[in-house]
């Protein structure tokens, strides 16, 4: 990354006599083709390590299984998406030429589509609840990735929302986590049953915190997975018909994971006398219930925000998409109202 924003730096200042890093200026300077193709290259690399993309996303696990519950949490909830948000903020507007090259995208739509369906089988074979997580963050995070590369308001607002929905639903995930291992000191599924059965309130909370991750209608997960999807859809039905898949196995370990851990007899004795939640880790939790079901029952204030930055996004790295000025629509606002592309 430090190589390719120098060349950026080094080159306006051959084409204009300027020394600059200001973001702003160098958008508006028309950078060469074959400048273009090294840096984002370049920017790929970092940004798809971060996020992490597939084949980069090999220390995410052992990251999350090593770090302490308040690590992984902000893993989840904002470091992963510096990669995502690198797209979106310098890749597509600095290098649009090259950004909406068929090869590019063809090669990070490909890129996403695997890393959503490796990381939900890899997912189904996890017999430690954390590492189960960190690979089922992989599968998220390869639906951002195929949505910002879809280059259409849907794609690109769709992935922005469910960055977000991934740090709820993921974040408290691994709360849930953490606090079964404070009381047991072990992540291994196995370990566990029945577990509804003496820790009520945590089976309710675990289960709509499951449910929102895995997508299911009022709440985010569903918003932002749709809003994806048919992004994807407009541009190849086939690149959505593949994301789908991830959406099912996605529910597929899931609810194992839930079915193995709190359902069933509570047959180990070391469960029996575990205490249910108290008071101040229920409403540690309950802010992410809420806003899981404000953006799954409510989206459009969300989309509302990001209307106009993703319009300059889309008409810079895909111009002339919209035929036309569009009018007011009530469901997502101005822009996502009616879309027509162009040939």
């Amino acid at each position: 990354m430090l190589l390719g924003i120098l060349a950026l730096y080094f080159h306006y200042h051959s084409a204009t006599g300027v020394y600059t890093f200001n973001v702003l200026e160098l958008m508006k300077f028309n950078w060469p083709w074959s400048l273009q193709k090294w840096v984002f290259w370049a920017f790929m690399i970092g940004f798809a390590i971060k996020v992490p993309m597939f084949p980069f996303h090999t220390w995410l696990p052992d990251a999350h299984v090593e770090a302490p519950t308040a690590g992984s949490v902000i893993l989840a909830g904002v470091l992963l998406k510096m990669g995502t948000y690198g797209f979106i903020r310098f890749s597509l507007p600095l290098l649009p030429d090259y950004s909406r090259n068929s090869t590019t995208v063809k090669i990070m739509v490909a890129l996403s589509i695997v890393a959503i369906v490796y990381g939900a089988l890899v997912s189904l074979m996890q017999r430690d609840m954390k590492k189960l997580i960190a690979y089922s963050s992989v599968s998220h995070l390869g639906f951002c990735t195929l949505g910002i590369f879809a280059l259409n308001p849907h794609g690109l607002s769709g992935s922005i929302l469910q960055q977000i929905n991934h740090g709820i639903s993921t974040g408290a995930l691994f709360l849930i986590v953490g606090l079964i291992y404070e009381r047991r000191h072990t992540r291994e599924i196995k370990e566990f049953g029945g577990l509804s059965n003496v820790m009520p309130v945590y089976a309710t909370l675990f289960m709509i915190v499951m449910l929102s991750s895995i997508g299911l209608p009022l709440l985010n997960g569903f918003i932002g997975e749709f809003t994806i999807l048919q992004g994807a859809f407009e541009v190849n039905w086939r690149w959505a018909a593949w994301a789908v898949s991830g959406i099912v196995l996605g529910a597929a370990y899931m609810l194992w994971l839930y079915q193995r851990t709190m359902f069933g007899p509570c047959d180990n004795p070391k469960n029996q006398a575990l205490k249910d939640l108290s008071f101040r880790e229920v409403m540690t939790l309950v802010p992410l219930v809420v806003a899981a079901f404000w953006i799954g029952l409510y989206p459009k204030p969300f989309f509302n925000v990001l209307e106009r930055p993703v319009t300059n996004i889309v008409e810079r790295v895909n111009p002339g998409f919209f035929s036309a000025p569009v009018a007011a629509g009530p469901a997502e606002g101005r822009v996502f109202s009616r879309l027509v592309k162009k040939p």
